[in-house]
């Protein structure tokens, strides 16, 4: 059984056995507020009412507990997801076996979906839930009978990608040509909700020492330079939740 000590020094447990997610039992209600949240997704937003049932026919809802694991760093993938509640983290283990955050999924996004074109498909990371979750199992061959019936779904499904794409490109560029201070600033000011020129609050979708890993940095730089936002009076921290007063002023900064 091997033991990765992980960025924020805290040991996890790497063994090849893992508590499997359960199924979940739906009610009612929850089946079309779960309905509602996959027909706003790009991925599904274009399917006919009968493809979305027949792939939902093909489905599994699932429940994950606290830090339980969805699958690991290259396992086969015959499956991607879609979350409906909690939130999971995908991370990636390096060459010295340091647990690498990648990024935070909330529900109404996917996960694995790039899946559906991966050839060999093997998982790219970890998917770990943060918090107690429920996320809907898809099997990659059902979407793919789909993408093959209807050009439309293609289209979609490609559109979706190019946006990825986008957003990949430019946490790229963050990562790899901004210093730490403006890493910390250009990931504050996005978490903000769009048309929130004139400040607001926004709540770190991860604990601090997972986004000092997403940032790159150690989890004491993240602090510091966290602490010096706020004695400039740049920011105002409340445990997990951020006050941004002057988002302009505080992306000037980092310029």
């Amino acid at each position: 059984m091997a033991l990765i000590q992980a960025a924020d020094t805290r040991t996890y447990n790497t063994s090849t056995d893992y508590a499997k997610p359960v199924l979940a039992a739906v009610k009612p209600r929850e089946h079309e507020d779960s309905l509602a949240l996959l027909r706003s997704h790009a991925m599904f937003s274009a399917l006919e009412e009968d493809d979305l049932q027949e792939l939902l026919h093909h489905a599994r809802r699932l429940r994950l507990g606290h830090h339980q694991l969805l699958y690991r760093q290259d396992m086969p993938a015959h499956h991607f997801f879609f979350v409906l509640s909690g939130r999971l983290r995908l991370y990636r283990l390096d060459a010295s076996g340091v647990d690498r955050t990648l990024d935070s999924i909330a529900p109404g996004d996917c996960i694995a979906e790039v899946m559906i074109y991966a050839d060999p498909a093997r998982y790219a990371c970890f998917a770990e839930a943060l918090k107690t979750s429920e996320v809907l199992m898809i099997p990659v061959k059902a979407y793919q009978d789909l993408l093959d019936t209807n050009h439309r779904y293609t289209q979609a499904a490609l559109r979706h990608y190019a946006m990825r794409a986008v957003t990949r490109f430019h946490d790229l560029e963050i990562m790899t040509v901004q210093s730490a201070r403006d890493r910390l600033i250009r990931y504050l000011v996005d978490l903000l909700p769009e048309g929130s020129e004139q400040g607001g609050e926004v709540e770190l979708p991860l604990p601090k020492c997972l986004v000092a890993s997403r940032l790159a940095m150690q989890p004491e730089t993240f602090s510091r330079i966290l602490a010096d936002l706020k004695s400039n009076g740049l920011v105002r921290v409340n445990r997990s939740r951020v006050f941004i007063s002057d988002p302009s002023k505080l992306i000037r900064i980092s310029q």
